[in-house]
């Protein structure tokens, strides 16, 4: 196996790793699940590099890839969940757009049709992300902090459910428009995808 799907292979490893310490009640494990989270979304970015730059590119990275990648900030979305600092029925929303998209690419990736990828599915990625990135961050100050108050004062004002809410909020939403969006901006595809 090459390495980008070593990579690859290796952030679905760390995924289960990651939510079990997220989850955990004890704040050595909680501290530890950050750098999990952090080696894994790096996997993400280095393996496409080396997939990109040395011609890398197979049949089986072009599968697992993009499932990988679902599979990290859907565990990531659902911890928080368990934690109650975001909302169900938002983060089902993202998640079954995300496996349906991305399953449908996988299928058509395996049958010679190429789903594209619109500019505004690459901003809700990258918002997704974002947002995701900005949890984990709170969340972590909140441990190494967790003896000064003065720090989780100002870290509850910067960090907490209404803040939350409303970004989610709408991220859900432009994550439900790049679906019509993708249906839209690939009908072709999508027809044969049906018709087989």
């Amino acid at each position: 196996m090459i390495l980008p799907n070593q990579l690859t292979v290796a952030r679905i490893v760390l995924t289960p790793i990651f939510l079990y310490l997220f989850l955990s009640e004890n704040p050595l494990f909680n501290l530890i699940s950050v750098f999990v989270f952090v080696i894994a979304a790096l996997t993400d970015w280095y393996d496409g590099w080396l997939a990109r730059k040395y011609n890398y590119i197979t049949n089986w990275g072009k599968f697992l890839d993009p499932l990988a990648d679902k599979i990290l900030t859907s565990a990531t979305f659902i911890g928080f969940v368990i934690l109650d600092q975001i909302d169900l029925w938002m983060v089902i929303l993202i998640i079954f757009r995300d496996f349906l998209v991305t399953g449908m690419r996988i299928w058509a990736e395996f049958n010679d049709l190429e789903f594209r990828t619109s500019y505004i599915a690459k901003v809700k990625t990258f918002l997704q992300m974002l947002f995701l990135y900005y949890l984990v961050l709170i969340f972590f100050l909140q441990n190494i902090l967790s003896q000064n108050q003065i720090a989780l004062d100002y870290l509850q004002i910067i960090g907490n459910k209404t803040i939350y809410f409303w970004v989610l909020l709408g991220i859900t939403i432009l994550t439900l428009y790049t679906l019509f969006d993708y249906f839209t901006y690939n009908q072709k595809q999508i027809k044969e995808f049906f018709r087989k």
